[in-house]
């Protein structure tokens, strides 16, 4: 309950323009929103460059939030729509139905599926190296799915593209990071 009042004394700082108070904010959530625009990004300066965008929006726009629903969760909801805007303006350059030229196809499509997976045990920072190892469709979907509990529709919708190529970029994009996290691990399928 504490950590709530100091919470809505720093937003109310916040929308008065105290800078000590926007420094706060940034402190408490700054690495919980990196973690989430690394997902979305190719590499470390660009996850930057969205948590930047997404904190100035926040500060922008904090006036718009209106208490219902937790702070965190706004503030994610403004990086992972700033990662989608992101994506929506390069779409051009991105292929969304071939695997990106980085990663080697190992094995044919005639691999056992899910079923008779072992299951190992990744960390974080490899799941997020390889991730950012996807192509930038695969990486979105693949984001919008796990993490954001999107349906195929919904990223159809907020991408722009069809629901079987959402379908399609997600199972592709599921198949190459198992690719990725074991080649790193330096297993062979």
């Amino acid at each position: 309950m504490a950590e709530e009042k100091q919470l809505e004394a720093l937003i109310q700082g916040c929308l008065n323009g105290d800078r000590r108070s926007q420094q706060l904010v940034y402190k408490m959530f700054y690495g919980k929103m990196k973690a989430v625009c690394l997902r979305y990004t190719r590499d470390a300066d660009q996850a930057m460059d969205v948590l930047q965008e997404g904190f100035i929006k926040v500060f922008q726009n904090l006036d718009r939030y209106t208490g219902t629903g937790s702070f965190e969760g706004w503030i994610r909801r403004i990086m992972v729509n700033l990662s989608i805007d992101r994506f929506r303006k390069s779409k051009q350059d991105h292929v969304l139905l071939e695997d990106y030229a980085g990663i080697e196809n190992a094995g044919d499509d005639t691999e056992a599926d899910d079923e008779d997976e072992e299951e190992y045990d990744f960390k974080p920072h490899q799941i997020i190296e390889a991730m950012q190892q996807l192509s930038p469709a695969y990486r979105t979907v693949f984001n919008l799915y796990v993490y954001e509990n999107y349906t195929h529709q919904d990223i159809a919708d907020a991408l722009g593209i069809s629901v079987g190529t959402s379908k399609s970029n997600f199972a592709k994009a599921r198949k190459n990071m198992k690719k990725l996290l074991l080649k790193n691990q330096g297993i062979r399928l």
